[in-house]
């Protein structure tokens, strides 16, 4: 019995050696496993935000009337900021001075390189501020003002309206549609309600009846075909109103 009950004593010890040593391994296996992610994660913020990768060169990429250089002066008080701490709401700020610039997005190279994507504002006509021209874009946004009426750019005549009424909408939306053949023969365009909007063409007295903007794809289209058959007939009217019978008035 004395024999047996050493021989349990001693399986009792070896099985606890046992689980002791599976435990211990197991345990360093943890710490270990547990130490590589802190070290990694360590490695990985400080790379993010090592001086390595801090912004050191802004470029400009989409612009035609605006200047890269300003822009780059603009938003260069982030230089030797590093890129994961880029305050986007700063960099908005500092755009937005901009009139010209319709949109923007950011594109990061690592290591240290801000790239602009610019989308700017286009043009489509002046309208009459006082005694000066305002250059307008879609929006309604003024981009520029000039004391003389800048060449290559139609009137917009509104009547008593402004860029906040339905009228120009519907005269933004009909510079949208034309075709650079017949927007380059543009001299003015004028609407008073969303329904009467009205072209006149340069250097001809040769006037289009558009009327309302719906539509005016087709009748775009319609009336660059009827211009190129009447441009030469002398005075005469262009109804592309109802494009399904759209016809040339002359006289």
């Amino acid at each position: 019995m004395r024999a047996a009950e050493r021989a349990r004593k001693r399986a009792e010890k070896r099985e606890l050696r046992r689980f002791t040593r599976r435990t211990r391994r197991r345990r360093i296996a943890w710490l270990t496993a547990g130490g590589l992610v802190v070290a990694l994660v360590g490695l990985s913020l400080g790379a993010v935000y090592s001086p390595l990768l801090a912004l050191r060169e802004i470029r400009v990429e989409g612009t035609t009337s605006l200047d890269p250089a300003q822009l780059v002066d603009a938003v260069d008080g982030q230089l030797g900021t590093p890129l994961a701490l880029l305050d986007e709401g700063e960099l908005r700020d500092q755009l937005a001075q901009f009139t010209l610039i319709r949109s923007y997005s950011t594109e990061i190279l690592p290591p240290g390189t801000l790239i602009l994507h610019i989308v700017e504002r286009t043009p489509v006509g002046v309208m009459v501020d006082g005694g000066a021209f305002d250059v307008v874009d879609a929006a309604g946004v003024v981009l520029a003002t000039s004391p003389e009426r800048p060449a290559g750019l139609p009137l917009i005549e509104l009547g008593r309206g402004d860029v906040d009424g339905v009228a120009f909408r519907s005269v933004a939306e009909v510079l949208l549609a034309l075709p650079a053949s017949v927007r380059d023969q543009l001299d003015s365009i004028s609407a008073t309600t969303r329904d009467d909007v009205t072209l006149t063409l340069a250097g001809s007295t040769q006037r289009v009846v558009w009327g309302s903007a719906t539509d005016s794809d087709h009748k775009a289209r319609v009336l660059a075909a009827l211009v190129a058959i009447h441009a030469g007939s002398g005075p005469g009217v262009y109804d592309v109103s109802a494009p399904g019978t759209a016809v040339f008035h002359a006289g």
